[in-house]
């Protein structure tokens, strides 16, 4: 089970934002509505400074809103982000099996926030944007968690919150399980993923061969 983080497993969307909007400030600007920052997240900090500073990749101004969203939020990142309802039960009926979080987000910042939240101990592995050469859709750190764990493509499954997650999967031969309730939900719409659950507790039935 590989898990997307923030919109997945973490409502993270208040703190995200505010950062993001610190950074602005910090920079001269005005702040965004935060529903607008919220459509920018899911793809690593570099692009997510680029939409919200309406700047090209590797512009000085990218550069250091990078630097200063990843200062800001190291400090703020646990005021606002709890886990969704449902998360540490679905995470204890599920700890039998190979549990793994693959996200977009710095790897130190996401072990951090998983330790922070009391639930790190639940995953073999946690590797985040800067882990490989490649952040998601690619599929390298799908294959690289193949490896680790010694499971076949049958065995594993994506759980995540946007097309991204989907997109993921896809390319490295899971299945996808999608969330109803994240961040990115609304770009599961056209994502079709193998499974739809609107909460993770709904999920273990469906795993389990018990759901409708």
């Amino acid at each position: 089970m590989v898990f997307d983080l923030d919109g997945t497993l973490v409502d993270s969307e208040t703190d995200l934002t505010l950062s993001v909007n610190a950074v602005r400030s910090q920079m001269g600007l005005d702040a965004l509505p935060l529903k607008t920052i919220s459509s920018y997240v899911g793809q690593g900090v570099t692009t997510l400074m680029e939409k919200s500073l309406g700047k090209p990749s590797g512009s000085e101004d990218v550069q250091k809103g990078v630097r200063l969203f990843l200062a800001y939020y190291r400090l703020h990142m646990l005021d606002n982000t709890i886990p969704y309802p449902g998360v540490r039960e679905s995470l204890e009926d599920l700890k039998s099996r190979k549990l793994a979080v693959l996200t977009n987000k710095p790897v130190v910042f996401s072990r951090d926030l998983l330790a922070g939240l009391g639930i790190a101990g639940y995953f073999s592995f946690i590797y985040g944007g800067n882990s490989f050469a490649r952040k998601k859709p690619d599929p390298v750190g799908v294959i690289k968690l193949l490896d680790d764990t010694g499971l076949s493509r049958e065995q594993t499954m994506i759980v995540g919150d946007s097309d991204i997650d989907v997109l993921t999967a896809r390319n490295a031969g899971v299945l996808a399980c999608g969330v109803s309730y994240g961040i990115g939900s609304t770009t599961l719409e056209t994502a079709a993923p193998d499974l739809m659950v609107g909460d993770l507790r709904d999920l273990i039935p469906l795993l389990n061969g018990k759901g409708r």
